[in-house]
């Protein structure tokens, strides 16, 4: 039998226990004798950020202007409040109280994360999106990226408000959801595609079935009937992934009236444009890009990761997709940039 530490936190780590609030409870009143009684409700408070909550990242992620919390190898924190990255007066002190930190939130998000998985893209239960890389991929300790969720059920009424786009646009965008057209919304990170998207399809008719597929699960949007398809990594043993390309595949079969592919950065691509010329119109996705522009090429590159050329990419793409909008975001303004039709795009 291994013997105690004597401290009885460490022990719990040491003996991989996830802590309920009892367990915390338990430990805190063994040390009232030296604590006091206010002394444990603060151990307990303790105890539950660093065990069971988001540790010393806890404090930025309650700040509401807050949206994403970047910790790198080093032990620093930085955050982005609207304005671009700004370096945090909290930091994390050395590498394994970042790895212990990384593998718990990975834990909390039901997602494998150790030296054969180094790697891990998941969910936390207050629906914050991480992403976090073990070392030797990265330098120094683990790295940490928190994607926080601050605005949800976002109308176009309500994104016009905050200048993310004009009336004129904004009723140009309902009209093409109730034709059923086909949209895609491009742009680069942090440029207010998820939030588009998500307005889009409140915008959808209640009595309209949606079927979301997405990679790590972070759209939330204002609608009756919409059934989310989340794709799935390896487990412990190297089985059970589940493919957004497969995915897409069953949510064909869920009779939808929209199919909406949340990020397309795969082999997906040929099932969505595949869908979208037999008969599935008003689809919608997101994909990367700098430009309008640039979408044809970013869907040819996809296309090619699904054995098809880039002819047949685009002619799929000319016939699939009605409406292209572009975001950009300069420093905190994230506006609608350009609303152009792929067609002029493919034929440009």
């Amino acid at each position: 039998m291994s013997a105690s530490s004597g401290d009885p936190t460490a022990d719990l780590i040491r003996h991989g226990r996830l802590p309920d609030d009892e367990t915390i409870r338990d430990v805190a009143e063994s040390e009232a004798a030296v604590l006091g009684s206010r002394g444990v409700i603060r151990r307990v408070d303790d105890l539950r950020t660093a065990l069971v909550g988001l540790g010393p990242v806890a404090e930025v992620v309650a700040d509401g202007s807050v949206t994403d919390v970047l910790v790198n190898g080093d032990g620093s924190v930085w955050v982005d409040r609207g304005h671009g990255v700004q370096r945090s007066t909290v930091t994390i002190g050395g590498p394994e109280a970042l790895r212990r930190l990384a593998t718990r939130l990975a834990g909390l998000a039901g997602r494998r994360l150790d030296d054969a998985q180094p790697w891990v893209d998941g969910l936390l239960p207050d629906g914050s999106r991480l992403h976090a890389v073990l070392p030797p991929l990265v330098d120094g300790g683990a790295h940490l990226s928190l994607r926080i969720p601050r605005h949800r059920g976002r109308s176009l009424i309500d994104l016009v408000d905050l200048g993310m786009l004009s009336h004129e646009q904004a009723a140009l965008l309902e009209q093409a959801v109730a034709d059923r057209r086909a949209i895609v919304v491009s742009g680069g990170t942090g440029s207010g595609k998820t939030t588009l998207l998500a307005a889009l399809l409140g915008a959808v008719a209640h009595h309209e079935r949606i079927l979301l597929v997405e990679d790590v699960a972070e759209m939330s949007m204002d609608h009756p009937h919409m059934v989310r398809l989340q794709a799935r990594g390896a487990n412990v043993d190297g089985a059970g992934t589940v493919t957004m390309t497969e995915l897409v595949r069953q949510a064909l079969r869920m009779r939808p009236d929209r199919l909406v592919v949340g990020e397309v950065r795969g082999a997906e691509v040929r099932e969505l444009l595949m869908a979208l010329n037999t008969g599935h119109e008003g689809g919608f996705g997101t994909i990367h890009a700098n430009t309008a522009a640039d979408v044809p090429a970013r869907f040819e590159a996809l296309g090619a990761l699904a054995g098809m050329s880039p002819e047949v990419t685009r002619a799929q793409l000319r016939l699939a997709v009605d409406l292209v909008v572009h975001l950009r975001r300069d420093g905190s303004c994230r506006r609608v940039e350009e609303l152009v039709a792929m067609r002029e795009l493919i034929s440009s």
